[in-house]
């Protein structure tokens, strides 16, 4: 089963965070408490959301 992210965007892999930056136009990713998130940081991840 694949793993579900949180709604903040949190993933457990690399993988996963990597791919969903893709879809929401950030390159690349960064750590958070062990998990992967989209995009340089969370600031640049709410920033590429709001574009939505």
């Amino acid at each position: 089963m694949a793993s579900h992210a949180h709604g903040k965007g949190i993933y457990q892999s690399k993988a996963d965070a990597e791919q969903r930056a893709g879809e929401i136009g950030c390159t690349t990713v960064h750590q958070n408490n062990g998990k992967w998130m989209p995009c340089t940081d969370e600031r640049e991840l709410h920033r590429q959301l709001r574009k939505q």
